[in-house]
């Protein structure tokens, strides 16, 4: 099992928020890789028992092997555990799952990757909800939610991301908010009522 600790944030322009990250120059950020990677996504997400908390999730990455991902992620503001299995399966392996488990939501998106130290900084334009930044510190084995909650808030700040840019819930459940509060009732007593982006 993989962990991050992830912030996820709206913003109007993603090229300036590009440059913030490209040319920071505090100790937070001086091993930021000035390369970045364009990944255009494709995720479809399947029907779970109501016993399950989290999502499961097909995703197609032009010019990369399709990934099964199935992850778990608390769905509040702020710096966020998620924990994850991912691999790599073949693409027809959708058309099955697709059959056994019907689907319920599909999110594409085009993603420019930044690393910065450990985090991965995504900056994403997704069809339909318009540009976000997603932070995901990826956690090694010794280290404690908390550390990376802290590295999570320090390039949130470095960014300029303020409290009130952060949102609580998914690309999915914002795309399909009728269908995710319907398929999740059972399962969560506390909700975000958070339906639309602006």
């Amino acid at each position: 099992m993989s962990r991050n600790v992830e912030i996820k944030a709206r913003v109007k322009d993603l090229e300036f928020a590009k440059e913030r990250i490209l040319h920071l120059n505090s100790e937070l950020c001086k091993d930021s890789d000035p390369k970045t990677t364009v990944l255009n996504q494709e995720d479809v997400f399947y029907n779970l028992p109501n016993t399950s908390t989290g999502k499961l999730k097909f995703r197609k990455i032009e010019g990369f092997p399709p990934e099964l991902i199935y992850y778990d992620r608390e769905e509040s503001t702020g710096p966020k555990l998620s924990t994850y299995h991912k691999c790599e399966v073949p693409e027809n392996l959708s058309v099955v799952l697709t059959k056994a488990l019907g689907t319920w939501g599909i999110v594409k998106k085009s993603r420019t990757l930044i690393m910065v130290g450990q985090t991965r900084v995504h900056f994403d334009n997704v069809e339909g909800l318009g540009c976000f930044v997603e932070l995901e510190v990826v956690l090694k084995d010794d280290q404690t939610v908390e550390e990376g909650q802290c590295i999570a808030k320090n390039i949130m700040y470095c960014m300029g991301i303020e409290e009130i840019d952060l949102i609580s819930i998914s690309y999915v459940n914002y795309k399909h908010p009728t269908i995710w509060t319907l398929t999740t009732k059972m399962r969560y007593e506390n909700v975000a009522d958070e339906t639309k982006v602006a």
